[in-house]
């Protein structure tokens, strides 16, 4: 499931809530992020995306992310995009680190995603056991 997937899943905007539109956005990802629904290192959707996706102008997903940003649990990489911060978590930053040079090397040898999570699940398994 992407990133879109799982902020607008069974959630949309209240446009009758006091609360303004970019703030429940702003809220939305803060607790799927706290949540661990949307993991560290996650890339979130372009703005035009969710926005598109939640029905609301752009300016305003991209005030939540800018609030998002100034509260560190988002980072903006220019064209690279927008993705869930480590907050501090040092764990979980070497291990979306890790993430990512693995899914490089799954990329480069073409090998299909699911196979490769499912290896990634046996190895978690094997070393459970031990």
């Amino acid at each position: 499931m992407n990133a879109v997937d799982v902020i607008v899943r069974r959630w949309k905007v209240d446009t009758d809530s006091t609360v303004p539109p970019f703030e429940q956005i702003r809220l939305r990802i803060l607790d799927l992020a706290a949540a661990g629904a949307l993991a560290v290192g996650t890339r979130l959707p372009s703005v035009r995306s969710l926005a598109t996706d939640l029905g609301v102008a752009a300016n305003t997903v991209a005030r939540a992310y800018r609030e998002l940003e100034q509260a560190g649990i988002v980072v903006t990489a220019g064209r690279s995009g927008t993705a869930v911060a480590s907050g501090g978590d040092r764990i979980g930053a070497q291990v979306a680190e890790a993430a990512d040079v693995f899914a490089g090397v799954v990329k480069d040898l073409g090998m299909p995603g699911a196979k490769a999570l499912a290896i990634v699940a046996a190895a978690l398994d094997r070393d459970s056991v031990r």
